[in-house]
């Protein structure tokens, strides 16, 4: 694969506004790792006699501490607290809260704003201290502490019982923000959003009185205020009701023994890299490119089919990468595999009308512009991660936006994304626009079931550049924003729900939909994330976070 398709910044799910930890009847995995393994039983449970860890600005430790993955966002908090157990979250609020100071929570650090690094912040809680993976027997669940990134997740469910969620390709993302934000990956379509098989939460929440205690909220909690607390986790994203100390996962009606509770992860996964060069393309092909990929999610979106399981990034780089590029995965044991994988790259091959002599490898179609391999599933997942040398470096600067659409991209917008792909001047080499497909089991269940109300989309899109020097600041962020502005100008330049657009992804945070200089739609920022479910979160932040404890510049609001 081509150095540009390397480089290109895979981007999954993940906000990391995070929030989750451990406890309960826990149970290794039979397969659990040897010496410092994120299968962890006591380490972090309550009562453990590990302690956490406090970091104030004169400990060596304290500049790896006061940012995350995007180098926009710098914080000065007067300590950074690492906890290893749910009361020492606790103990951590408690302070903030007797001190009036600002405090903000972080899982994997991938928040693409600044809601968890900002000059505002006074404490700042990092949870990757607590990141057991665990079956808890008392709650028949798997148990996932908030530090745990996705692919201590992965690893550890898949070694030790064989099973999965269905979360994003970036492995070094927290689950904290993922999870919170409703959370979708490359099996999503397949078996659904992360939220789907959300069981419960225990949460670290602060009272009217301010006071400060933990409580279990579950999917089936008999109390409906718990009951509400649990559904503004499952996309109300992270930062706006308290912090979440565990996660537990079993998917709803499953029944019998721990390998049955969650989907089972493929055995094997086709995994196709696409490669198609700027300089073959023209205007007419990328059209044809955009619009059959997207007609192609339209007519293939039913859930349980082979063709609705079918997952596919479309990698629509800057002209100055070299590049067109897409990412495909499809579990290779589902009935016709490669039969319908084969039909589905060769059409994108004939849309760009670089269609080549094709030979069969593994049983699926390759041509001179694709590359297919029949992985293990487990190391298709650690390679998709760590293909691209931008996705795990923590040096990078970075802006993104998103949209949801319900249709196929409209020719205006496709012609507008043109314009700017192959725009003379070039921001970054690592600018683009990435489709990412949807619809399938995730538009199975109710818009209002979860916080998550895009389920009828078919694809989701990141406008996003990434580099390296603050001096090329202005020319990234000013191409990003125009580049969406023009693409959603007639709807007031951000994508309003309507019969093709469908709002932005809480999980891809953009502040400038706060900004009526950005958003001259009659629609504001919160209805853009969560559309008729935002009311519902309002009700929710009032009754658990009467006070505002936790809060960041697109938090729920009172």
């Amino acid at each position: 694969m081509t150095n540009e398709i390397k480089r290109r910044r895979f981007v999954g799910a993940g906000s990391g506004v995070a929030l989750a930890a451990a406890t309960g009847g826990l149970v290794q995995a039979p397969a659990a790792r040897a010496a410092g393994a994120r299968v962890a039983g006591a380490a972090g449970a309550a009562g453990a006699q590990a302690t956490g860890v406090t970091v104030v600005p004169a400990d060596s430790r304290y500049p790896d501490l006061t940012s995350g993955m995007n180098q926009r966002w710098q914080a000065r908090p007067d300590k950074i607290v690492l906890p290893r157990t749910t009361a020492e979250v606790v103990t951590a609020v408690r302070e903030a809260v007797s001190t009036s100071k600002r405090l903000s929570v972080v899982s994997g650090g991938h928040c693409f704003e600044d809601f968890v690094f900002n000059a505002d912040i006074k404490i700042n809680i990092k949870l990757s201290l607590m990141n057991q993976v665990t079956f808890d027997t008392a709650m028949n669940a798997f148990c996932v502490g908030g530090g745990a990134t996705l692919l201590d997740v992965y690893e550890a469910l898949y070694e030790g019982w064989g099973v999965t969620i269905p979360g994003g390709i970036c492995h070094s993302v927290g689950v904290g923000g993922h999870i919170t934000g409703g959370g979708f990956g490359n099996l999503s379509r397949q078996h659904g959003l992360t939220v789907d098989h959300l069981h419960a939460v225990e949460v670290v929440v602060v009272n009217a009185d301010g006071s400060v205690r933990s409580v279990i909220a579950a999917r089936d909690s008999a109390d409906a205020r718990l009951r509400d607390l649990f559904w503004a986790h499952t996309g109300g994203g992270g930062g706006s009701f308290g912090i979440v100390t565990r996660f537990w996962f079993r998917t709803p009606g499953a029944t019998g023994g721990p390998e049955s509770l969650l989907p089972k992860a493929p055995s094997e996964i086709y995994l196709t890299l696409a490669n198609w060069p700027w300089e073959k393309v023209t205007q007419d092909g990328f059209s044809r490119l955009v619009t059959y990929w997207g007609k192609w999610l339209e007519q293939n979106n039913t859930a349980g089919t082979t063709a609705g399981s079918l997952y596919s990034w479309l990698l629509l780089n800057h002209r100055a990468s070299g590049s067109l590029g897409a990412v495909v995965q499809l579990d290779a044991s589902l009935p016709d595999a490669a039969a319908v994988l084969s039909d589905f790259l060769a059409g994108m091959d004939l849309a760009l009308g670089l269609s080549s002599a094709t030979r069969r490898s593994s049983g699926v179609l390759d041509s001179a512009y694709t590359t297919t391999k029949l992985q293990p599933w487990l190391r298709g997942t650690r390679y998709i991660g760590s293909i691209s040398a931008t996705q795990l470096d923590p040096t990078t600067r970075g802006i993104h936006k998103s949209s949801h659409l319900r249709t196929a991209t409209p020719q205006r917008q496709i012609d507008a994304m043109y314009r700017n792909l192959t725009a003379t001047e070039s921001p970054s080499p690592f600018a683009g626009i990435v489709l990412s497909a949807s619809g399938g089991r995730i538009a199975s269940v109710s818009p209002t079931a979860t916080a998550v109300a895009q389920r009828d989309a078919i694809m989701k899109t990141n406008f996003e550049s990434l580099w390296y020097d603050t001096k090329d600041d202005a020319k990234n962020i000013a191409w990003v924003r125009n580049a969406f502005s023009e693409v959603y100008a007639d709807t007031g330049g951000v994508p309003v729900p309507n019969g093709v657009t469908d709002g932005c992804y809480i999980n891809y945070p953009d502040g400038d939909l706060s900004d009526p200089a950005f958003n001259t739609s009659a629609v504001p920022w919160h209805d853009l994330y969560w559309k008729g479910n935002y009311a519902r979160l309002q009700q929710i932040k009032r009754a658990w976070d009467p006070r505002n404890v936790f809060q960041h510049r697109q938090s729920v609001r009172l």
